[in-house]
C-alpha cells in the first residue's frame, strides 16, 4: 500500500481517453442528482482534470425543448473542458439520438451508463440491466459509436456484473471485450455488482484481474474512494489507469488537490479550515444560482450543504441546520452561525479496504 507518510513522489502516468490527455489520473465520476455544472466547476477549480455530468436519459434528451427550467442539464462553460456527458437508456436507436444531443451540446466525451443499480432504472431496462443482455448492450455501443463523430471518444461505465454468478461474469467480459472491439476509448468498472448496489465492499481484486485481462486498453476503477489515500491505493493495488471519485467528492472537492499533493510526495494537506469551506460553499451557491435561479437554488443546494457539513468539526449540528435552509438568506444564517470563526476542519473517514479486501 502507498502511504502518505512516505513522502515519495509517485510516477503516475497521465490518463489518456482517446486523443484527450489528462495530466492526472484521478477524475470526478458522474453522480446522479449531483454532478451538475456547479459541482463540476468547483471540482475542476480544486484540481479535477476531468469530470462527468450527471446521467441523463436518452428519451429525455431527444424530447427536451429549449426551456430555462431544463437548460442546466446541458450547461457547459469553457473552463470545465474536457467534460463528459453520460447517457442511459433502453433502446439502441433512441440511445444513439440521445448521444447526438450530447455532442451538439458540446460535451467532449460520451459515456454510456451500464452500471446504475437503482431499482426503478433496472425495472425500465436501463443502466445495470444491460449487463444481463450483452447483445443489446453491444448494439447500444455500436450505434452510439457510429453516430458520434470519430474525434469524440465514447466510453462505458459498468459494474462487475449483475451478481457473482458464472453467467454474469461471462456476460461482463463479453460486453467489455466487445465494447473495446467496437472502438470505445476507455471503460470504468465499479468493483461492486448491480445486486450489491452500494452495500458491502468494492472488490478491488476483481479490478486487478480485469486490468491484467485488458492489457494496454484503458481501465478506470471505481468504488470506495473516500480519501486521497484510497485513490492512490486503488491505482497501486490494481494497476488501473485511473480512478473516478464518486460519493467521496460530494461536499469534498478538495480530495482532488489533496490527492495531487500526496502523489507529489508531500504530506497529506490539512483539511480546509472553516473560512475556506465557507468561501467554497458560497462559491458553489453562486454558481448554482446562475443556472437554477434565485427561487430554485435553495432547495437544490440543500443536499450539497448536508455533504459539505461533514468537514465541519460540529458536523451533526451543521448538517441539521443546512437541511432546513430554503434560500440564500437562510443559508447565510447557517454560515454566520457555524463558519464565523476560522477553526480547523476535519477529514472525512475513509474505508479500511485492506481489512475488507477478502470479502
Amino acid at each position: 500500500m502507498i502511504t502518505s507518510s512516505s513522502h515519495r513522489p509517485l510516477s503516475l502516468k497521465p490518463l489518456k481517453i482517446g486523443d484527450i490527455l489528462l495530466d492526472f489520473p484521478v477524475v470526478q465520476a458522474a453522480l446522479s442528482g449531483y454532478s451538475d455544472w456547479p459541482m463540476r466547476v468547483i471540482a475542476k477549480r480544486k484540481g479535477a482534470p476531468y469530470t462527468l455530468c450527471e446521467v441523463m436519459l436518452d428519451k429525455f434528451l431527444v424530447d427536451m425543448k429549449e426551456r430555462k427550467r431544463t437548460s442546466h442539464f446541458l450547461h457547459i462553460s469553457d473552463e470545465e473542458h474536457p467534460v463528459a456527458g453520460q447517457l442511459m437508456g433502453a433502446e439502441p436507436e433512441q440511445f444513439a439520438l440521445g448521444a447526438q444531443k450530447l455532442v451538439q451540446a458540446g460535451f467532449d466525451v460520451i459515456d454510456i451508463n451500464f452500471g446504475c443499480p437503482v431499482k426503478k432504472v433496472l425495472g425500465r431496462c436501463r443502466g445495470g440491466f444491460h449487463l444481463g443482455q450483452p447483445e443489446i448492450a453491444l448494439e447500444i455501443v455500436q450505434k452510439t459509436r457510429d453516430i458520434v463523430p470519430d474525434h469524440i471518444p465514447v466510453t462505458v461505465k459498468m459494474r462487475r456484473g449483475i451478481d457473482d454468478s458464472d453467467a454474469s461474469r461471462d456476460n461482463f467480459f463479453r460486453i467489455l471485450d466487445g465494447a473495446f472491439n467496437i472502438g470505445v476509448a476507455a471503460i470504468t468498472v465499479h468493483g461492486r455488482t448491480v445486486e450489491q448496489r452500494y452495500i458491502g465492499p468494492s472488490r478491488w481484486a476483481f479490478l486487478k484481474e480485469l486490468k491484467q485481462h485488458a492489457g494496454e486498453k484503458v481501465i478506470l476503477g471505481s468504488g470506495d474512494l473516500f480519501t486521497p489515500q484510497d485513490c492512490l491505493d486503488m491505482i497501486a493495488e490494481t494497476g488501473v489507469d485511473g480512478v473516478t471519485v464518486a460519493r467521496g467528492a460530494i461536499g469534498n472537492p478538495w480530495i482532488f488537490s489533496q490527492t495531487r499533493a500526496l502523489a507529489r510526495g508531500e504530506a497529506l494537506p490539512e483539511p480546509p479550515n472553516l473560512f475556506e469551506q465557507r468561501d467554497t460553499i458560497l462559491e458553489h451557491f453562486g454558481l448554482a444560482e446562475q443556472v437554477y435561479g434565485e427561487a430554485r437554488v435553495g432547495p437544490i443546494m440543500r443536499k450539497f450543504g448536508i455533504k459539505y457539513s461533514i468537514l465541519h468539526p460540529e458536523y451533526e449540528w451543521v448538517r441539521k441546520d443546512f437541511a432546513k435552509a430554503k434560500n440564500r438568506e437562510e443559508w447565510q444564517v447557517v454560515l454566520d452561525k457555524w463558519y464565523a470563526e476560522d477553526l480547523p476542519g476535519q477529514h472525512p473517514n475513509g474505508r479500511m479496504h485492506k481489512a475488507q479486501s477478502s470479502s
